[in-house]
């Protein structure tokens, strides 16, 4: 009995070291992909502020690093837009402040009231949330300092112009980020997780283990912060190519990236389908013939093969051709004969492979075409038989897609 409880709690404490490590792991990675982030956050407030005290002579400046660092904190590649919506917003709500402080007075009453009207009109008028948000707090200030503060309109007008400015400056002139470097960060943690995950349903097919390949799917499906990450960092690739006049020559090579980023995602959809007919299809107990597994492996080395290629900037020529290796892994699988879900298998691997290549920059139709002829040269029938004999009969061809 004690040598079972001292198994299991060993067995505890290394599930909980490795469980760490995963944990540690994650952590340094969100550091990585943040402290770009960090020092131009702390590089953009200081400036503000400098500007704001030294240039302006404004005694204690607060809103200006704040908008520096709100218009940085905003989604990557909506840094500019975040900019107009703050002087919008302060816009807003100095017009209404000073409106209803003029027919109304100030109090309790008139504060509640100015914050209502400036977020039911902003609202009305299609105003994003920081638009809201903006002018409802501008017009908090304006209703609660204005008795005491002469002139607060200009400032609060001119602090949002420094922050929201100085922020643009920082990431598009003085420390502009390398638009691709950022893309390839984001992009690696949503094309490992496709590969490893596929990795998974192969030991899970070898194995029959359909719990095995049940965990894949749920953690296949939990892939919506990688893919934000992904395409949140195209647009703020966008953004900086297009304002960062260091940067301008690489518009053309984040082309790529761009066009990349739906096929990757209905890459992920498919392989979800996939993944979860490998667990009916071991639950039915189908046969598995073993180029079924061959070809996940293929599928997750053209998924790696596709990231490295596009953080070398080379193009994807290895990525399409393990893709293609996958479709004749899966047409030889077809041919030695599969279940119901078995060919559903091999139809998402046609289709997810289909993606990956256009994910490498083919078209669509182009991509439709290598993917039957590799799967076609694989179901060619071997050299006829004798005369007289009944010819070998095959299902039909798994549609693509």
């Amino acid at each position: 009995m004690a040598d079972v409880d001292s198994e299991r709690v060993a067995q505890l404490a290394r599930q909980s070291r490795h469980r760490s490590k995963i944990i540690f792991k994650d952590r340094l990675r969100r550091v990585r992909m943040v402290q770009g982030l960090a020092v131009q956050a702390g590089l953009a407030a200081a400036l503000a502020w400098l500007i704001s005290h030294h240039i302006l002579g404004i005694p204690q400046p607060v809103f200006s690093p704040i908008a520096a660092v709100g218009t940085l904190a905003a989604s990557v590649g909506q840094r500019l837009r975040r900019t107009i919506e703050l002087i919008v917003g302060v816009a807003v709500g100095v017009f209404l402040g000073d409106l209803l402080i003029y027919l109304l007075g100030t109090g309790g009453w008139q504060l509640g009231l100015v914050v209502t009207a400036a977020i039911v009109l902003t609202t009305f008028c299609g105003g994003s949330v920081a638009i809201v948000i903006q002018a409802a707090a501008t017009a908090v200030l304006i209703v609660t300092l204005s008795p005491s503060t002469e002139d607060l309109e200009i400032p609060r007008f001119v602090d949002a112009f420094v922050g929201g400015g100085v922020a643009l400056a920082v990431t598009t002139v003085l420390l502009p980020l390398h638009p691709l470097r950022v893309i390839n960060r984001a992009a690696r943690p949503a094309l490992d997780l496709l590969a490893g995950q596929l990795d998974v349903t192969v030991e899970a097919l070898r194995e029959r283990d359909g719990h095995k390949a049940q965990l894949a799917l749920e953690r296949l499906r939990e892939n919506k912060e990688e893919l934000a990450t992904f395409v949140e960092a195209i647009e703020g690739a966008k953004e900086t190519s297009v304002l960062s006049p260091a940067h301008w020559h690489r518009r053309s090579e984040l082309t790529d990236y761009a066009d990349a980023a739906d096929p990757i995602d209905r890459a992920m959809r498919n392989t979800g389908t996939l993944i979860r007919r490998s667990v009916t299809l071991i639950e039915d107990d189908e046969p598995i013939p073993e180029p079924m597994p061959d070809a996940l492996v293929d599928l997750a080395e053209s998924v790696r093969l596709l990231c490295h290629e596009f953080a070398v900037g080379s193009v994807p020529e290895k990525s399409r051709a393990r893709a293609l290796r996958a479709v004749s892994a899966a047409g030889r699988a077809y041919g030695q004969g599969v279940g119901f879900s078995g060919s559903v298998v091999i139809a998402q691997v046609r289709t997810t492979a289909s993606d990956l290549l256009v994910a490498s920059g083919l078209d669509q139709g182009e991509a439709n075409r290598l993917v039957r002829q590799s799967f076609g040269d694989q179901e060619r029938p071997n050299p006829g038989p004798a005369e007289g004999s009944t010819p070998p009969k095959h299902p039909p061809t798994p549609p693509l897609g």
